[in-house]
C-alpha cells in the first residue's frame, strides 16, 4: 500500500518541531554596513557533539513530482543546515522520532530565499531540489563517530503538491 503525503508551505511555526527556517522575514535585528545591510541575527540552533562545524557543497539532481519517498535519514551527533545557492524552491521532508524509527513524515516546499536547519536526531528525506541547479551549501558536523542512520519504509510514501 502506498501512502500519499501532501506538501505544505514552509513556515517557522509549522517547521519548529523539526528545525529552523532561515529567511529574512520581518524586520532586521540590526542595520549594519553603513546602513546598506540588514542583519537577521542568530536564526538557527546549530549543534555538534564531539566534532566541529564544517561547510560543504552539495550538488544534487533535481527530482520530479510526485516524488516517491522510501528512505529517510537522521544525524544523531549534529544538526544539518541546507542553504540553497539559487532562488528555486526545494522539497523538505521531516519526521519526528517514534522509538528509533520515523513517525509519519511531513512534506514542505520552500519559497525563494528560504533555507533550513534540521535539528539533531530529526529524521529527514534526502536533499530534493525541484529544479536545476541543485547547488547547496551545507553546514553540518565534521568529526569521528557514526553520524548517519537510515530507515527504509516498508511501504513508500508518494509526495504530491
Amino acid at each position: 500500500m502506498t501512502h500519499i503525503l501532501h506538501t505544505h508551505p514552509l513556515t517557522p511555526e509549522a517547521f519548529a518541531p523539526f528545525g529552523d527556517v532561515l529567511d529574512c522575514a520581518g524586520d532586521a535585528d540590526q542595520i549594519i554596513n553603513q546602513g546598506y545591510c540588514g542583519r537577521f541575527h542568530d536564526r538557527a540552533e546549530l549543534s555538534f557533539e564531539g566534532g566541529r562545524a564544517g561547510i560543504s557543497l552539495f550538488h544534487a539532481q533535481a527530482r520530479d513530482m510526485p516524488y516517491k519517498l522510501d528512505l529517510v535519514e537522521r544525524h544523531p551527533l549534529g544538526s544539518q543546515a541546507f542553504i540553497p545557492m539559487h532562488q528555486n524552491p526545494f522539497l523538505v521532508i521531516v519526521a519526528l522520532d517514534a522509538g528509533n524509527i520515523p513517525d509519519t513524515p511531513r512534506a514542505f516546499v520552500t519559497e525563494a530565499g528560504q533555507a533550513i536547519n534540521i535539528h539533531q536526531n530529526i529524521w529527514h528525506g534526502v536533499l530534493t531540489p525541484l529544479s536545476d541547479p541543485g547547488l547547496f551549501a551545507v553546514i553540518d558536523r565534521i568529526g569521528d563517530g557514526t553520524n548517519l542512520q537510515e530507515h527504509t519504509f516498508d511501504e513508500p510514501f508518494i509526495v504530491e503538491f
